[in-house]
């Protein structure tokens, strides 16, 4: 049985963090398998190859934000059952969320395979490294119908209190894909699409290893024959579970679209841009990290204290989550930029390239910190099912105040211009989401869902 937090006995933050602290370790492992893969590409196969990878990545993070909305919603409401104890909900909720991850990923993997030449057309994907996106791009959408099987899991385990699994598995999938791609790329020579390939087996390994390990402790979400016959959605789950999700996901498309948009802009300075974009991203993500699994574990706590009748705890889980992003965040941040050129010297071999990808990243990693506090008011308010409104500040703070800045401040002072947009939007986001909750949000009745 997966161990519950102790909401209700013991200090608050005692319990956050050792929820935390996994959830944070497997989110930072998940990214290191695309670290891992991205440099030995870009040491082996040189700048060019990197940026192929790098061009693709807005992309990927597009076809995902539809299975990130869904699982959000599953988590709410899959919280709220665990908190009210009532496990048939939690396996009715996960068997639905289930069956639409699976064909999601088919039907997204299919369609993305054949139109990914039209797709890279339309990023203004430089020819130099069109040939090798085009290979890394079918490559990662045959993936998908394993990729998203694993995340959705792996949000149903954590709804439920269990970040230490997930934990594990990724531990395993991070190993095996690493082994992966240094074997394919310098022993099989197969090019940039190793990078994807690998992870995408490692993926199926860690899916199997955790099926097996959930039937031998007898694990509520283990897959049997119970679970295995609610993966037909059940109609008024899914309508609750899109009813929540579809806002997150249709706020991280927004997202997602714009950062088609920025790759686009990104493009236009050339592929040494865009390589220095790889490896920014990629540096960012573990800045972003600590933030975004705080945020995720404020919505699960606060989902579980709705569910337990307790949603005067709700902003005890505020204070907690935001004390973190300050110390978590905050301490990761001021590493990045004590170590900011090493860190984006490990993907990138050209010093002029290098120069570059620090000076982009000096811009933008302290941003972390307000994207945090914006994704945690969101949380706490998606754990109640309000998700609206949460939506239409992130998406406004992107269309209205990111990309507008990073247009004008690229045409004003270059390539640098862009990354002042991800602070504007990321500054917006905060100030929008943490004024709904303290004006509005709070003087709003809870009530649970399950």
């Amino acid at each position: 049985m997966a161990r519950r937090p102790q909401l209700h006995t013991g200090p608050l933050w005692r319990s956050f963090l050792i929820f935390l602290l996994p959830l944070i370790a497997q989110n930072i492992l998940q990214s290191l398998t695309m670290t891992i893969n991205s440099i030995v590409v870009g040491q082996m196969l040189g700048t060019r190859a990197l940026a192929s990878m790098a061009t693709f990545m807005p992309m990927a993070f597009f076809f995902i934000s539809f299975l990130i909305g869904i699982t959000a919603g599953s988590s709410v409401l899959i919280g709220q059952a665990w908190g009210a104890q009532k496990h048939d909900v939690v396996q009715a909720v996960a068997g639905t969320s289930l069956g639409v991850t699976v064909a999601l990923g088919l039907v997204i993997g299919g369609v993305g395979y054949v139109g990914t030449p039209a797709l890279l057309g339309l990023l203004g994907t430089p020819p130099d490294i069109m040939e090798n996106a085009t290979a890394y791009a079918r490559a990662s959408f045959l993936t998908m119908p394993f990729l998203f099987p694993f995340i959705a899991v792996a949000a149903l385990l954590r709804g439920i209190g269990d970040s230490i699994r997930p934990l594990l598995v990724q531990i395993v999938v991070t190993v095996v894909s690493a082994g992966l791609t240094v074997l394919m790329v310098r022993q099989l020579d197969m090019g940039v699409a190793a990078a994807a390939i690998s992870t995408g087996t490692a993926q199926f390994a860690g899916l199997l290893v955790l099926g097996v390990w959930l039937r031998m402790v007898g694990h509520p979400l283990a897959p049997n024959r119970v679970l295995l016959s609610q993966m037909i959605p059940d109609p008024k789950l899914l309508k609750t579970v899109l009813r929540i999700g579809l806002p997150t996901g249709l706020q991280l498309v927004v997202g997602s679209m714009a950062g088609l948009v920025i790759i686009g802009l990104v493009n236009s300075f050339g592929s040494d841009s865009t390589a220095a974009y790889g490896a920014v991203s990629q540096v960012q993500n573990y800045a972003q990290f600590p933030a975004l699994s705080i945020a995720i574990a404020a919505s699960i706590f606060g989902a579980q204290a709705i569910g337990a009748g307790r949603a005067d705890r709700l902003d005890a889980v505020l204070r907690t989550a935001m004390v973190m992003n300050l110390a978590l965040t905050g301490g990761l941040v001021a590493l990045i930029y004590l170590f900011s050129r090493p860190l984006v010297a490990l993907f990138i071999s050209d010093p002029e390239v290098v120069d570059l990808a620090q000076h982009l990243l000096h811009i933008v990693s302290w941003s972390a910190l307000l994207f945090g506090a914006g994704s945690i008011f969101s949380g706490i308010m998606r754990s109640s099912g309000t998700v609206i409104p949460p939506m239409v500040i992130a998406v406004a703070s992107v269309l209205l105040v990111e990309l507008p800045l990073a247009v004008l401040m690229s045409r004003l002072i270059g390539l640098q211009g862009i990354w002042w947009g991800y602070v504007g939007g990321f500054g917006a986001l905060m100030i929008g989401q943490g004024a709904y909750y303290l004006l509005v949000w709070r003087r709003k009745k809870v009530v649970a869902l399950v």
